[in-house]
Parts: C-alpha cells; sequence; structure tokens
C-alpha cells in the first residue's frame, strides 16, 4: 500500500497518467450524474445500460478495423439513442424490448467480431473499464464533450425540467418536448461512450443511476437533486479512484462500492428525517 501511495506522488504518474485521469472522469461522472436525474425521473435510466452495449460493440468493431474507438462509437450510439427513443415511444415495442434488443445483439457482435479477430483480451478494458489506461486525446475529447453536456444541461435546463416533470403540460405551453427528448439522448449517448473509458460497459449506468437515487432520499427539489447527485457523484469518483490506487482494485468497481456507501448513508438520514 505504501509502495502504491509513493507511486502517486511521483512527477511523472501525476502529470501523465493521475492528474489527466482525474479531470476526464470528474468531468464524465458530474455529466452522467446531471442527465442521470431527468434519465431516472422519466424512466428511462435503463438507457444508459443499453448504450453501453451498443457502445462495446462498436468500439469492439472500431479495434478490430484499427480505427479510432471514440469517433467510430460517439455516432453509432448517438443514432442508436434516437431509434429507441422512437422506438420507445411507438407502438411497435415497448422501451425495455428496444433496449434489450438492440443492446444483446450489438454486445454479441462486439464479443463475436474481437474474439474472431484474437482481440478479446485487447477490447476487454471496454467491458470493464480502464481509466488510467486512457491515452491524452481521449482525455482531451471526453474534457471537450463533457463541457458541450454540462454546457447544453444548463442552457436548456428550464425546458429540461418541463419536459421532465409535466411533458403534457410542456407541450401545451409550446414546448418542443420530443425535440428536447431527442437532445437529452444525445447528450446521454455521447456520456455513455466517454464514461465507458473509465467504468466500462458492465458499470457505465451506475454513474448515472446511483448519484440521483441517492440524492432523493434526502432531497425534494429538481434543484436539490441535481446539485446534490452532481457532488455525491463527484466525491464518489475522487474516494473510489484513491481507494483503487491505494489498495491495487479496479477503479470503476471501488467508485460503484462508494456510491452505494453513500446511497445507504443517505437513505439512513432521509429514513430518520422521516
Amino acid at each position: 500500500m505504501f509502495d502504491n501511495l509513493k507511486l502517486m506522488f511521483t512527477s511523472e504518474f501525476l502529470s501523465s497518467i493521475l492528474i489527466p485521469a482525474l479531470i476526464g472522469g470528474l468531468c464524465v461522472t458530474i455529466c452522467a450524474s446531471l442527465l442521470g436525474v431527468t434519465l431516472v425521473l422519466k424512466k428511462y435510466s435503463m438507457i444508459g445500460d443499453g448504450l453501453s452495449h451498443i457502445g462495446y460493440g462498436a468500439l469492439s468493431v472500431a479495434a478490430v478495423m484499427n480505427l479510432a474507438p471514440l469517433k467510430v462509437a460517439l455516432p453509432v450510439v448517438i443514432i442508436a439513442a434516437f431509434i429507441l427513443l422512437r422506438l420507445s415511444e411507438s407502438s411497435i415495442l415497448s422501451g425495455d424490448s428496444a433496449i434489450a434488443l438492440f443492446s444483446t445483439t450489438a454486445l454479441a457482435i462486439g464479443i463475436l467480431v474481437s474474439s474472431k479477430a484474437g482481440l478479446t483480451n485487447d477490447v476487454s478494458h471496454y467491458m470493464f473499464g480502464s481509466i488510467l489506461a486512457m491515452s491524452r486525446e481521449d482525455v482531451i475529447l471526453s474534457v471537450v464533450m463533457s463541457v458541450i453536456v454540462i454546457a447544453a444541461f444548463l442552457l436548456l435546463y428550464n425546458r429540461i425540467f418541463s419536459v421532465t416533470f409535466d411533458e403534457s403540460f410542456a407541450k401545451a405551453t409550446g414546448v418542443n418536448a420530443g425535440g428536447y427528448k431527442m437532445i437529452i439522448a444525445v447528450l446521454t449517448a455521447i456520456t455513455v461512450v466517454l464514461g465507458m473509458m473509465m467504468m466500462g460497459s458492465l458499470l457505465i449506468s451506475s454513474l448515472i443511476v446511483f448519484p440521483t437515487v441517492t440524492a432523493m432520499r434526502v432531497c425534494k427539489s429538481f434543484r436539490g437533486v441535481v446539485l446534490t447527485a452532481g457532488a455525491v457523484s463527484a466525491v464518489s469518483f475522487l474516494i473510489g479512484m484513491f481507494i483503487a490506487l491505494m489498495l491495487n482494485t479496479a477503479p470503476g468497481a471501488s467508485i460503484v462500492i462508494v456510491n452505494v456507501f453513500f446511497f445507504l448513508i443517505f437513505s439512513a438520514v432521509g429514513h430518520f428525517r422521516k
């Protein structure tokens, strides 16, 4: 443990690995928590899990074709978000069924392609996450896209609020509810792809769900939930990363466990307040 602590504070490790990972990770976790509030309240929380599996398929195919993974996965997952949202609003398939069909198909394609090409180990970090292995280009892209997501959420905050709580009333007042739902889907797709590099496709949905349901244990207003979820997400990420580095555990799993810990604490506080 002490050897890991010494390594953490070496100048080379700090500048080339840890600081970029912390910056990129914080941006992505905050994005996920902000969007998670709307997704959970609209009962779209599982869309993050579905898009992450689709993203894994796209990343695996990109790796086999020797293409830039994120540049391939982003447009694919955005298109998938559009399709899933359309299907969930139609009578063709229910939302859960559409997500299950698309996600399992994409996951199977990703596993099949990577195993056939002998790259199963090379793309395994897309499944389980490897934040410390992110390249400088990946970190820069994560920061830029995260800033765009956060800025869009803040600029459209009032519209997102109205669509989240009362879509019918929003439509009656002239708000293009369908358009804003599409914007939310696109922002979610971007966040999911960026978060996969950190958490992996198996755990990325935890960044969307846990901070929101944790904040809802003690907060009753939309603004309160948004602010608390963002704070919980950021603190959980930092503590989880510290634990992972100190104990040499998987960063993604460590961050999830810290989120679980906060959820239990907030649940207890909310129970006693009642």
